[in-house]
């Protein structure tokens, strides 16, 4: 998808891979530059220089449907009930000569374009931020309309700030992040994050077979683990849903449609795991969750990477996905 070096903008998916291809083959993801935090208060957060204010109208995202990080923002979004005073662009699915694109297309009308900038490229953000920026242009990226810049682009902790930080402008005053749950909901995350959110790129983007295999028996094994939490409770920490939920919810409701084929994770179906399969579906199910997905754009998106699928050719199947997880699950057997 290119990279910015020196706020310039410079294309191909091989430039930008190759600065996360290890000389053993393994994928290793960059950390993200952007690290300011919105507070109640306008203090500063656990990363960054500065603290921004939380305010109505204020903020601005720029996302993907297609894409499982900036799907945790849309989730909370929606269950926070904040979409009403952060405003946010959808890039159209697919891979654009200046990366992330965000315009009018009659052929994906629910993507919304750059309404406050204007910005045709996601990358326009990142150049207008700073004159000097080195690296990946990625979504979520979390935009000041105040000072006209980005201040995150880490959805780990824009999930956090959605969390707690906007309490003063909404009803919905769940915690995903409650303070006696941390340090499990804080286990969890190292282990999904590590073996399944960031395993499934390991597997997709290893450049050895060597990576590859470890990365995808990792995978599968971190899956078998999750499996038999999931049949003692309902949830992954317990039977509330909690943060860890909203981080690995993303990458199960891509994995037959994105990851089994176009990333190579086919040592089983998600449907070969009952409590994985029937757990995807009771949070799908979840009101305010269906929405801020669209399997066929994620599919667009993911068959569209060069260099994993030079062709580009976007298989057909799997077929009538959405009604599959629309349909009973079994996890009321844990109650309410």
């Amino acid at each position: 998808m290119g990279m910015l070096i020196n706020s310039v903008w410079h294309e191909g998916d091989n430039q930008a891979l190759a600065k996360e291809s290890g000389s053993d083959g393994n994928f290793e993801r960059t950390e993200s530059q952007f690290r300011n935090w919105i507070t109640s208060d306008g203090s500063p957060g656990p990363t960054g220089e500065a603290g921004y204010v939380a305010e109505p109208d204020r903020y601005h995202l720029y996302v993907a449907h297609t894409c499982p990080w900036a799907h945790r923002t849309l989730l909370y979004l929606s269950l926070k009930q904040l979409e009403p005073i952060i405003t946010v662009s959808h890039a159209i699915p697919g891979r654009y000569p200046g990366g992330w694109t965000y315009r009018h297309d009659p052929d994906f009308t629910d993507c919304i374009p750059d309404t406050v900038n204007g910005f045709e490229c996601l990358h326009q953000a990142y150049s207008a931020s700073s004159t000097n920026y080195t690296g990946k242009v990625t979504v979520p990226t979390l935009w000041d309309k105040k000072t006209e810049r980005v201040i995150n682009n880490e959805s780990s902790e824009i999930i956090r700030m959605l969390n707690s930080e906007f309490n003063d402008f909404t009803d919905s005053k769940t915690d995903f992040y409650p303070e006696e749950l941390r340090p499990e909901i804080d286990v969890i995350n190292n282990l999904i994050y590590d073996n399944v959110n960031n395993g499934v790129y390991r597997c997709g983007f290893a450049t050895s077979q060597s990576a590859y295999e470890t990365s995808v028996k990792s995978l599968f094994e971190t899956l078998g683990k999750l499996e038999s939490l999931l049949d003692k409770q309902r949830y992954l920490v317990g039977n509330k849903i909690t943060e860890a939920d909203l981080r690995l919810f993303p990458t199960l409701i891509r994995f037959e449609a994105c990851y089994f084929g176009a990333f190579k994770c086919n040592i089983r179906s998600l449907k070969d795991y009952p409590n994985l399969y029937n757990y995807t579906r009771d949070i799908y199910q979840i009101p305010g969750i269906s929405h801020t997905f669209n399997f066929d754009y994620a599919k667009k998106n993911y068959y569209s990477i060069e260099r994993i699928n030079p062709n580009g050719i976007v298989p057909l199947g799997p077929i009538d996905i959405e009604k599959d997880y629309l349909q009973a699950h079994d996890r009321d057997r844990f109650g309410v």
